[in-house]
């Protein structure tokens, strides 16, 4: 098991949580004092009210919570998006309303989920030729629809 240290800011009322035994993201809060309204298309980056510091080969991933992007079209501008490992500002989540109705964030309201993930890096080798594969080159759709 890794550990997260967590720096609670001032504007924070919820820490990050795990809701369920099998949770494979913690839930994170809006850290806001007014409701924060957004109309269909319109973005904004949301506050949490935590820093974070990971451990070494680690990051986090913010993700959209699925409930909020079904039911209400809310999610993520660039979704997954990346906490670095050596990043030691507040967590903030860029949110989008692609609903045709305005929806409006509570204070306190679980906005995005956060996963721990192990980092990998590669070391580059630059080649001239890469091996052959029954896809090749195909893209977007290639391997069809069923």
């Amino acid at each position: 098991m890794t550990i997260l240290k967590i720096e609670r800011l001032p504007n924070n009322k919820n820490l990050p949580e795990y809701k369920t035994e099998g949770a494979a993201g913690m839930d994170l809060c809006a850290a806001v004092d007014v409701p924060i309204s957004l109309k269909p298309l319109e973005r904004t980056l949301i506050p949490t009210g935590i820093k974070i510091e990971l451990e070494h080969g680690y990051e986090a991933q913010i993700r959209p919570r699925s409930g909020l992007a079904i039911k209400h079209g809310i999610t993520l501008i660039n979704c997954v998006g990346t906490i670095d490992e050596d990043y030691r500002g507040e967590v903030c989540v860029p949110v989008v309303n692609l609903s045709k109705e305005e929806y409006t964030i509570l204070p306190d309201e679980r906005i995005a989920q956060m996963v721990i993930a192990k980092v990998e890096r590669a070391e580059l080798e630059v080649t001239v030729e890469l091996s052959e594969t029954v896809r090749g080159e195909g893209g977007f759709g290639s391997t069809g629809r069923n």
